[in-house]
């Protein structure tokens, strides 16, 4: 099961309490204070493990708390410290306060691990208190108690490119022909229920990670549908693809806008990321019909159509419409990288724009490094 929220409640150790104790031998009269130290509590860490893609693990486990520190007992013998505990977590983990909504950690490093609670100090034993005007000290301290707090982990998906559209435009079918995801496929809507992640390979030794989530519809911001709650997972992503249907029932334009309209209600950061645009299903209809309706398409939106470019061909090897090739300007924010039909069962220009996508993953790499 794909679970990507869970609420938790986790608790550091408390620190065992110092001993009380008094040194009797025979044949040794007054052996003075030897109570040992109490050990410290166990500690709260959170672990990012590669091989771990849900927070199904933790769903059920309402609170997780390290172990105490024992007291510290006699003979200056110190108390056993409390067993700390890992949580592991997939990349792309947030940790949120449940009170305040803040985000204490974002875990992205495979590998990393960061300590969240610590765990209270122990108790300092009796033979610590012992002075030359108080030779017998009958008082030890107790430990420091645990921290407790309520937190909510989400995971959102690390990806390269995220994939936007109305249920079944052709986006899991497009990330089934492009990477080695392999997601359900059908004829009707909804059909994609979770997230899913690709590799996408470019050449040999180049790749590109790219999301698929549930369809969006018309007041998925507000909550209708899927789509409200699996936004958050192209929230990390570098560029977005937002897909539109050539043989959808709604018009092109019409889906074109409500997608970005529903971005911007959901996030002002998610609207303002660079974004292309691919006609889907382009197989459904004859040359001339697809070449006739993306121009159409084109002008709804506002966009010139460059007359250089090549045309929409049955069998191209690279076709590019509205495609931009230079790459060294600033990338637009408010209109599309480029415009691109598409046919994902006939791959028709899906290597176009696998190429093209990798190429403005890499240009908006280099931008975030200049800044």
């Amino acid at each position: 099961m794909f679970v990507d929220s869970v609420d938790l409640m986790v608790s550091s150790g408390k620190g065992g309490p110092g001993c009380v104790s008094f040194w009797t031998e025979k044949f040794v009269a007054k052996g003075g204070p030897d109570g040992g130290d109490g050990g410290k509590g166990g500690s709260v860490y959170f672990v990012v493990d590669n091989n771990t893609d849900t927070l199904s693990a933790l769903r059920g486990r309402n609170h997780m708390k390290a172990e105490n520190g024992r007291p510290g007992e006699g003979r200056k013998c110190y108390g056993r410290k409390g067993q700390s505990i890992d949580i592991v977590v997939p990349p792309g983990t947030q940790i949120v306060d449940a009170l305040t909504n803040e985000v204490l950690f974002d875990l992205v490093e495979e590998g990393e691990r960061v300590l969240f609670l610590e765990g209270g100090k122990g108790g300092l034993g009796n033979m610590h208190f012992k002075s030359a005007s108080n030779q017998r000290p009958t008082y030890a301290q107790p430990g420091l108690p645990g921290v407790t707090k309520e937190i909510r982990l989400e995971m959102k998906l690390i990806a390269d490119v995220g994939l936007v559209g109305y249920p079944s435009v052709g986006k899991s079918t497009l990330i089934s022909a492009v990477s080695n995801a392999r997601p359900k496929v059908a004829s009707y809507e909804f059909t994609t229920l979770t997230p899913n992640l690709g590799v996408v390979m470019v050449g040999e030794y180049d790749s590109f990670m790219m999301a698929d989530i549930p369809g969006i519809i018309e007041g998925a911001s507000d909550g209708r549908g899927l789509g409200l709650e699996f936004l958050k997972h192209i929230e990390r992503t570098k560029t977005l693809l937002i897909m539109v249907d050539i043989a959808n029932y709604r018009e092109m334009k019409y889906q074109y806008e409500t997608l970005l309209v529903e971005l911007q209600r959901y996030s002002e950061a998610l609207a303002t990321r660079p974004f292309a645009v691919a006609i889907t299903k382009c197989d459904s209809f004859p040359v001339e019909e697809v070449n006739a309706l993306t121009e159409q398409f084109l002008e709804d939106i506002g966009l010139k159509v460059n007359t250089t470019l090549n045309k929409f061909k049955s069998n191209p090897e690279y076709v590019s419409y509205g495609f931009i090739e230079d790459f060294g300007v600033e990338l637009p924010k408010n209109e599309p990288l480029f415009v691109l039909p598409i046919s994902s069962v006939s791959h028709l220009n899906t290597e176009a724009l696998r190429y093209a996508l990798k190429r403005y993953v890499h240009a908006v790499e280099e931008q975030e490094k200049a800044e």
